[in-house]
């Protein structure tokens, strides 16, 4: 459907509603926006459902570029498409999508090849526009500029995105779990799976257990981890944890005077297999890194720490203990072919979705699923546009 328009709205502007941060660390405001129609190689889509990640707490909260405001943030979600631009081919008015901050153009050298899932076309960085003019699609009643938040702007009724941003998926899986593929749940499930290739038999060990963790521990028991570790400061976590698979816990403020990394070798006979930080502490992904096994450990970067933080490790201890660390973006895996086998691993019942969602909210009440993270009692809370 190369720029066909058939539906009423196609090719005009789209008066809606959405969630609107204008001032950092402030209470969302929802308001009248005005949605531009699709450019080429663009889509316009109808938002069914959004989830709440941390990284859309960061940025709201954070009062220094790359923050900017006013801005649409939201990139958890699962929508129709709308209409579609010229040179678009994959997807038609209709078509059930995921949008997925990070890009799969096809085309590079990268998304070529089985070895990455970083475009080179497309790489990742904080737009605040289309990527391919820089432009917004989002003015507000006023013609104010709104701007675009990793690629998605999913707090909003309808968005417009690039098609390397839009995967096309499967309409049985209800929109209130298909949401959680776009970013948390496939990034953790993804760095067991396919950064680390976690293998049968082994015993893995999780710095942080919020989502992202406990979908790392997910993506470990798929892979048939026989041991899985999970440290946090939460007590709590040690039961929600064996939801996931956790088999041990550690409470890193129980741990008297010895290290964290003292306590996983204790408990390993030398050290993990493979250890994940998930929360984004440079401190914690040195303990890791101690936590894993000499000769073949694997410590992977799951979480995110500010821009300028800087990791110090013994050049010594690299070289003689033969262990390696590795980042891990969206888990590596390819948005749209990866998406795709979680999909079935949910449908098949192996993969946990309906367990990482511990609130419901309507649009109307977006600020409650901001509360209910920042005081730690949601792993994932559904925001509904129309329920």
């Amino acid at each position: 459907m190369d720029g066909k328009r058939t539906s009423n709205t196609a090719g005009n502007p789209i008066k809606c509603r959405a969630a609107i941060a204008r001032k950092a660390g402030e209470p969302l405001v929802i308001e009248e926006v005005i949605v531009a129609p699709p450019n080429h190689h663009e889509v316009r889509i109808k938002i069914l459902c959004t989830s709440l990640c941390h990284t859309d707490v960061t940025f709201w909260k954070l009062e220094h570029p790359p923050a900017i405001f006013p801005i649409i943030l939201g990139h958890e979600a699962v929508g129709v498409v709308e209409s579609v631009g010229e040179g678009v081919h994959e997807v038609v008015e209709g078509d059930t999508v995921i949008p997925i901050f990070l890009a799969d153009c096809g085309e590079c050298i990268d998304c070529l090849s089985k070895k990455s899932n970083l475009c080179t076309k497309f790489p990742p960085r904080p737009s605040h526009g289309m990527q391919r003019d820089e432009t917004s699609r989002f003015t507000d009643i006023n013609g104010e500029t709104l701007y675009h938040f990793l690629n998605v702007s999913s707090f909003t009724e309808y968005t417009v995105l690039d098609i390397a941003h839009v995967t096309k998926t499967d309409p049985t899986i209800p929109a209130n779990r298909a949401c959680l593929l776009s970013c948390g749940v496939s990034t953790g499930v993804g760095a067991a799976w396919k950064t680390a290739k976690v293998e049968a038999g082994t015993t893995v060990a999780i710095f942080g257990l919020g989502a992202i963790g406990l979908a790392v521990a997910e993506g470990a028991r798929l892979c048939g981890a026989k041991r899985i570790i999970g440290i946090d400061v939460n007590q709590d976590k040690c039961e929600i944890g064996k939801k996931f698979g956790v088999t041990d816990f550690v409470n890193s403020h129980n741990i008297g005077d010895k290290t964290l990394s003292q306590i996983i070798i204790e408990m390993t006979d030398g050290g993990a297999d493979y250890c994940f930080e998930c929360v984004g502490l440079t401190s914690l992904v040195n303990e890791a890194y101690a936590s894993c096994r000499k000769g073949w450990g694997k410590t992977v970067m799951v979480g995110i720490d500010h821009p300028g933080a800087m990791l110090t490790l013994s050049s010594f201890e690299i070289l003689h203990s033969g262990k390696s660390l590795m980042g891990s973006f969206f888990g590596g895996l390819k948005p749209k072919s990866d998406i795709h086998v979680l999909e079935k691993f949910y449908l098949d019942k192996e993969l946990q979705l309906d367990e990482f969602v511990t609130h419901e909210v309507d649009f109307e009440d977006i600020n409650k699923a901001f509360d209910l993270l920042l005081d730690g009692k949601s792993l994932r809370c559904v925001i509904y546009m129309n329920k």
